[in-house]
């Protein structure tokens, strides 16, 4: 799989906290998306021990790893929870933006030093800007009266200024935070739905194509593959789409 090939973009979300499924998905996936994002349900029910065993098998070993574990603590703490992970060689790692200046650059100074000590390539941090699941009346209901696209740009410069790699952001903060930001930070998209899937509890969403066209550098697919009768075909699907 070529680097950046659309297939090589694509990160399927497997939620689940079933082992046997998650191990599933990701060898019917392995050779057709560049990556699996494991989460909260995942880690909490497994921890490393069930990453190691759905990655660990030569099939799937080509498989990027998204750790979408959202840590926000003290600088402290996120800065050993990253080296506690580092083990696990994730590709991305995600942190929220909203933990602050001392937090963001704790978390990435953490990865870096980590990587050089081991002599291993380094996990990118990516901040998580403002929820897909939420809007505007969400946010004005926990007391952060800013429309969120300008919470996005506020948090999304602040990580950039504190050497975080990436942005997960939806995909209407796309073409905002890359003119805003540029093109060196990442930026990583869910609330991806093709046209034939359906939106689901995500409330800012786009196509895998729109969302490309944009300005995005990774897409994170979860529903529209892996719920699909045929998850592999539908990560296909998907492919020819933004091929086409």
């Amino acid at each position: 799989m070529q680097p950046d090939s659309p297939a090589a973009r694509i990160y399927a979300a497997i939620d689940t906290p079933d082992l046997d499924r998650a191990r599933a998905l990701t060898h019917a996936l392995a050779g057709l998306v560049g990556g699996v994002k494991l989460g909260k349900q995942f880690f909490t029910a497994h921890g490393p021990e069930g990453i190691r065993a759905i990655l660990g098998a030569p099939e799937t070993r080509d498989l990027g790893l998204f750790l979408d574990l959202k840590f926000h603590d003290i600088p402290n703490t996120v800065a050993g929870a990253i080296r506690a992970a580092a083990p696990l060689a994730p590709s991305w790692l995600t942190v929220h933006a909203s933990g602050g200046p001392a937090m963001l650059r704790a978390a990435a100074d953490a990865s870096a030093e980590t990587a050089q000590a081991e002599g291993k390539p380094r996990t990118r941090i990516l901040a998580v800007t403002v929820l897909t699941s939420l809007d505007d009346a969400d946010l004005a209901a926990v007391g952060q009266h800013t429309p969120a696209g300008e919470q996005v740009a506020r948090l999304g410069a602040l990580a950039r200024d504190n050497g975080v790699d990436g942005l997960v952001c939806s995909p209407r903060e796309i073409a905002q935070l890359r003119a805003g930001l540029g093109s060196e930070i990442a930026l990583a998209v869910p609330g991806i739905r093709p046209t034939w899937s359906g939106a689901g509890d995500q409330k800012r969403i786009t196509t895998p194509h729109a969302a490309l066209a944009a300005g995005a550098d990774l897409l994170v697919i979860g529903r529209p593959i892996t719920r699909a009768d045929d998850p592999a075909a539908a990560a296909r699907r998907i492919v020819a789409e933004l091929a086409a």
